[in-house]
């Protein structure tokens, strides 16, 4: 199969799937200095880990799943030994999903003495925060954040897939799948954001390419994300039988509301963004009964290292994480495989500690992931080589798509 970052040009059906998704509440906050063990002292040499990411706000069940799941990774890595040695000492700071916030928690982070960023979660907090770090030269990774530019530096790299990425990825899906290929697709994207236009364009170009049939392209932008049903009646109208909505779930989830009002009952298919959409408040999760998404995660996954990962989240959060924890785990263990590889420390300068992760991410294949059924490897772009999967809303459950 091919890879996802090598333009995902071969994505078969089986290949494809999503992650689970849930609620931002949780019970043992984590936006403070941790070790695990609570062994690390101020004259203690210690890795110091920062993360950012929205924890609340309209993001916060992004961020919230990302800095919990860093926490079970730290907490899991001091216990068996730590770093090359070495313990982690972990903090976590909110932005609201703001860059200008994300770049003064950056700064506060950087004040705290942290080495090496997992971060951050959205991608305009990303793209603010990567021309600091390269400033400082100091390694980043981001578990989520999926626009090019997030990882424009040679020092960001990230876990997740990219817009582009995630767009055409999902007209391969369709075009592969004998249930869908022949669809007529309609789509409804967010023109005001890069995130949803990025996956929109990505998706337009492939389809053309693949042969699928589009037969309406309608937006909408953040001043006008309420009411859709112009673009819903568009798609109908058109005979649609497919909505690709590269979107995030709070707004889809109100499409198919509306869309139920009319009568409406297309296939709904979207991205990452669309993971949340069971948790959102007084929405009626019956009408998300068919909903397909593309992501790298299955918290149903049996296999040892996924169910215990969900285990832990769910004895700390009391919900099943989303592929963004899932992906913030990996981050964590990404960094111990690639400072234990370089034989990195923590007394080396930041900038000796990203140049050294910078070599040692590209040579790394980890078989311990959550977020690929097989491996994961980083190009020097900054891209991940790893398998998408899809997964399919079933009786309120994301299960493995066919």
């Amino acid at each position: 199969m091919k890879r996802f970052s090598k333009v995902v040009s071969m994505l078969s059906a089986t290949a494809l799937m999503v992650s689970a998704l849930a609620g931002c509440g949780n019970s043992a906050s984590t936006e403070s200095t941790s070790t695990g063990t609570d062994s690390a002292s101020s004259d203690a040499a210690v890795f110091k880990i920062g993360g950012i990411g929205p924890t609340t706000g309209a993001a916060a069940i992004y961020g919230s799943d990302v800095r919990d799941a860093i926490q079970i990774a730290v907490d899991e890595i001091n216990g068996e030994g730590g770093i090359n040695g070495y313990q982690i000492e972990y903090k976590f700071e909110d932005d609201e999903h703001n860059a200008e916030k994300s770049v003064n928690a950056y700064n506060t982070l950087k004040d705290w003495g942290m080495q090496m960023l997992v971060g951050c979660v959205t991608s305009a907090p990303t793209i603010a925060v990567s021309e600091k770090t390269h400033e400082d030269n100091m390694f980043m990774l981001t578990p989520s954040g999926t626009a090019v530019n997030c990882v424009q530096y040679d020092n960001a790299f990230r876990v997740c897939f990219s817009d582009p990425n995630q767009g055409a990825a999902s007209a391969e899906y369709l075009a592969g799948n004998s249930t869908y290929s022949a669809s007529n697709i309609a789509i409804i994207y967010d023109s005001s954001t890069e995130y949803s236009t990025g996956i929109h364009d990505s998706f337009v170009s492939k389809a053309g390419e693949l042969g699928l049939s589009i037969v309406a392209d309608t937006a909408f932008t953040t001043d006008s994300a309420t009411d859709f049903t112009v673009q819903l009646q568009t798609a109908k109208d058109a005979g649609a039988d497919l909505i690709f909505l590269p979107i995030y779930y709070q707004e889809a989830s109100l499409i198919l509301t509306q869309a139920n009002t009319m009568g409406y009952a297309p296939t709904f298919f979207g991205c990452d963004g669309m993971d949340g959409i069971l948790e959102v408040e007084n929405f009626d999760t019956a009408l998300a009964e068919g909903l397909m998404l593309l992501t790298p995660f299955s918290a149903t996954a049996t296999d040892d290292l996924t169910v215990n990962f969900v285990t832990k989240f769910q004895e700390m959060t009391g919900h099943v994480p989303n592929q963004f924890g899932a992906d913030a785990y990996d981050a964590v263990y990404a960094i111990k495989a690639v400072c234990e590889a370089q034989n990195i420390t923590p007394d080396m300068s930041i900038s000796d500690i990203c140049e050294a992760m910078k070599t040692g991410m590209v040579a790394i294949e980890l078989d311990n992931v959550l977020t690929s059924p097989t491996t994961l490897s980083w190009e020097a772009s900054g891209e991940p080589n790893k398998d998408p999967r899809a997964v399919v809303i079933t009786d309120g459950v994301y299960v493995l798509a066919e």
